[in-house]
């Protein structure tokens, strides 16, 4: 299989690439992956050293807003997994244009270019923050979108423009939304490997409101491997949820980094909370369960340290990251 991954550099992206490509050496007969990535702040090209020597690798630097180069890129594949996003809620507060245009312009422009050269498979992953906020119980994959955030609303909006090509131009299109991740290679300004490299440093942490948000957590190889099931075996004009069902407060997140870091509550600042700040995620992943056989195989805590092991011996690699996000506006 030909598999385009826009947004491979980045976190998520990056793994489902180093996942595919890892084990494979020129005898074996394996996916062949091209990565278009625009490399923003977030995107890493070091995330694909691992691979970057593989056969049936290669990378292109540009924008997935940029319809000529889509087009000249998307011929050839069979698939198209698309990661490409602005994903920081924060940065979507304090502007939200650079999100409305990537998000769901730039998915536009794919879904066109992949409609033009009749690829076979389009998955596009988005995340659980298009519902809101839930007091209590799980959202099924038919629960109405109620973004709260200017990031969600742009993610809410590409999903449907998703939807829509499968339902008007019977596109082989399929939507994953998944629970917040975590584990290594994250930029560290989300909350995990903010806390984590903070925390390392004795630094001081800033922990939302009164930290009762509750998230539902999810190792990235356990989202990637849902991904490749929905890659693989989706049914067309579908959303499938992939959880880790790990729910922390972040408060006791907090509590658990704190411990694995041998530091206290005397380094974690109360701050105002977020404007818009979503209460509890949650999904029901009955429908990946029953038709796909996906379950997540790593345990949070297990999980947790591992990642936290992670940053503490790649310091090379989230140092330079830290000092190039306090430059940004």
């Amino acid at each position: 299989m030909r598999i385009l991954v826009t947004g491979g550099a980045g976190f998520i992206g990056s793994e489902f690439v180093r996942s595919l490509l890892a084990s494979r050496d020129a005898t074996t007969r394996g996916p062949r992956v091209t990565v278009l990535d625009v490399l923003t702040y977030s995107g890493v090209a070091a995330n694909l050293d691992p691979v970057a020597m593989q056969p049936g690798y290669s990378f292109v630097h540009g924008d997935i807003c940029d319809a000529d180069l889509v087009d000249q890129v998307m011929p050839g594949h069979d698939a198209v997994v698309h990661f490409a996003a602005e994903s920081h809620v924060d940065r979507s507060i304090v502007g939200a244009g650079p999100f409305a245009v990537t998000n769901v312009l730039g998915t536009q422009v794919l879904l066109e270019a992949a409609r033009r050269h009749r690829i076979d498979r389009f998955v596009h992953v988005s995340t659980d923050e298009v519902y809101g906020s839930i007091a209590r119980g799980s959202w099924a994959e038919d629960s109405p979108v109620d973004p709260n955030s200017p990031y969600a609303a742009s993610k809410a909006g590409s999903d449907l423009m998703v939807l829509a090509y499968h339902r008007t131009h019977g596109m082989d299109t399929v939507v994953t939304r998944c629970s917040n991740n975590y584990g290594p290679y994250q930029f560290p300004e989300k909350l995990i490997p903010l806390f984590t490299t903070n925390l390392l440093d004795g630094r001081r942490v800033p922990l939302y409101g009164d930290g009762r948000n509750v998230r539902e957590w999810l190792h990235v190889s356990d989202h990637c491997r849902g991904i490749g099931l929905v890659l693989r075996r989706g049914r067309a004009g579908q959303v499938y949820h992939i959880g880790g069902g790990a729910e922390l407060t972040n408060n006791e997140l907090t509590g658990l980094l704190l411990e694995a870091t041998g530091t206290n509550w005397e380094l974690v600042d109360r701050v105002a909370d977020r404007k818009g700040h979503d209460l509890r995620y949650s999904l029901d992943t009955t429908r990946i369960a029953k038709e796909l056989g996906y379950r997540p195989q790593i345990d949070f805590r297990q999980g947790l340290a591992a990642t936290i092991a992670w940053y503490r011996a790649n310091r090379a690699w989230w140092e330079p990251l830290k000092a190039k996000a306090a430059m940004l506006p």
